[in-house]
């Protein structure tokens, strides 16, 4: 049994071909559907975000499979498969453990260690739970993908350095104050940058948030959004007394807070320490305000200097990641190789076995004067008989599974046994009753 991936990426294809092929996340039931209905299909998944489509697939023929999803993925979308073919990928066998495990971990991410990405495969697999189209390989599958990317997370520091430059203005606050929760926060301008530092702010415990803006409507609406405070622009730098953190970015030609201003307010706050961010370009806040005791400006390019410190501090973390990936792989490719012989071998004894015990009660219906010793005797030699049989099946069963040669072996049993297929929870061998552990 092979697992098949075929997708595309932000690596592989632009936005105006990945927003083409991706899938409505409250509409997955019928594309689901019909994946799982492809021919050799034997479950399916599909992960779909805004850097990612991919299809994830169970087949017994990879090539074949491989070629269905290509197909599929171009004609669900009413697409030529000439304008996606030099997108896509394909991977399968170990290629596409490795892939998942990546993908999992985010070490595929167009951000190294953004934690999103987890929880969009996770919200996948739902819905193939969900709708019935994945089953116990793609469980088992995505099970492991979890645990590794969880052992990542766990054994690394991949997530722990900001990357952004929101994310790193927290960080910095972080190293100044000893804590956030009882810090105010005044965001200037309300751009959408400040915005978004100052909603992770508030994730991080800030909960006291003044918004001033030259139009004063617009201040109103994002500080009724943030639950927080209006104040008129021409009358700010009264606030900022009380307030601990400032982001500012406002498109003034001219700074708007100077070095004497920022000196009066830091002496009215007792010399209280604050945090000024300055996405704005050109600059809202003059350079020298840095000169004063107790203030600690940071602009955009400060930010981004810090962002790109972090990077590097990730892609470190990211070959720790990647070897951990590595060691994961070969454990669940074992499972996944065994995964046919361990069924075939328990079918294998029980259509022999009942065939013995079939042909022991027709013998001694027809031998009534048997003794139980005689009884005993006999049904020890049918065991016996039944095991020097199964012997060497087996072991050319076992002994495949290291050779490349498993499947071969495998189909080759259940034809010339006429075995059923494999039930869902036939991977566990269990001996039967009256066989001994040497076979």
């Amino acid at each position: 049994m092979h697992i098949v991936i075929v997708g595309l990426s932000h690596k592989t294809a632009p936005v105006e071909i990945r927003e083409k092929v991706a899938f409505a996340p409250t509409a997955m039931q019928e594309p689901l559907r019909q994946l799982k209905a492809l021919p050799g299909i034997l479950e399916g998944l599909i992960v779909s975000t805004c850097n990612r489509v991919e299809l994830y697939a169970v087949s017994k023929d990879p090539s074949a499979a491989a070629i269905a999803l290509r197909r599929f993925l171009a004609e669900f979308h009413d697409l030529s498969r000439d304008d996606l073919e030099e997108h896509l990928y394909d991977y399968s066998g170990e290629g596409a453990i490795h892939h998942l495990f990546r993908v999992a971990s985010s070490l595929d991410s167009m951000v190294i260690g953004e934690p999103q990405i987890l929880g969009q495969i996770k919200t996948a697999y739902g819905y193939a739970v969900e709708y019935q189209t994945a089953g116990l390989i793609l469980n088992r599958f995505l099970h492991k993908a979890f645990s590794v990317a969880k052992r990542v997370r766990t054994e690394t520091g991949i997530a722990s350095n900001a990357v952004s430059v929101s994310f790193a203005a927290v960080e910095l606050a972080r190293k100044i104050f000893d804590r956030l929760d009882n810090k105010a926060v005044m965001i200037i301008g309300a751009g959408e940058m400040c915005e978004l530092a100052a909603r992770h702010f508030m994730s991080n415990g800030v909960n006291d948030v003044l918004v001033t803006n030259r139009t004063l409507e617009r201040a109103e609406k994002l500080a009724a959004e943030l639950q927080g405070k209006a104040v008129p622009f021409d009358r700010f730098t009264d606030d900022l007394v009380a307030v601990d953190i400032v982001l500012t970015s406002t498109g003034a030609p001219n700074f708007i807070l100077g070095h004497r201003q920022m000196d009066e307010i830091i002496r009215r706050r007792k010399h209280k320490p604050m945090f000024l961010i300055d996405i704005a370009v050109p600059r809202d806040i003059d350079p020298r305000v840095n000169d004063v005791d107790n203030v600690y400006l940071y602009d955009v390019d400060d930010l981004q200097g810090v962002v790109q410190a972090n990077l590097k501090e990730r892609k470190k973390e990211a070959r720790k990641a990647e070897n951990i990936v590595e060691q994961e792989i070969g454990q669940f490719a074992h499972w996944l190789e065994n995964l046919d012989v361990k069924p075939t071998i328990i079918a294998l004894r029980r259509k022999l076995d009942d065939l013995r015990r079939q042909e022991l009660e027709k013998t001694f219906g027809n031998l009534k004067d048997l003794s139980d010793k005689q009884r005993k005797s006999i049904e020890a030699m049918s065991n016996a008989l039944l095991n020097k049989i199964m012997h060497k099946p087996i072991e050319l069963l076992k002994n495949g599974q290291n050779n490349n040669s498993g499947e071969d072996y495998v189909d080759a049993i259940r034809t010339l046994f006429d075995l059923p297929a494999p039930a869902p929870d036939d991977h566990e061998i269990k001996p039967l009753d009256n066989e001994s552990d040497e076979s």
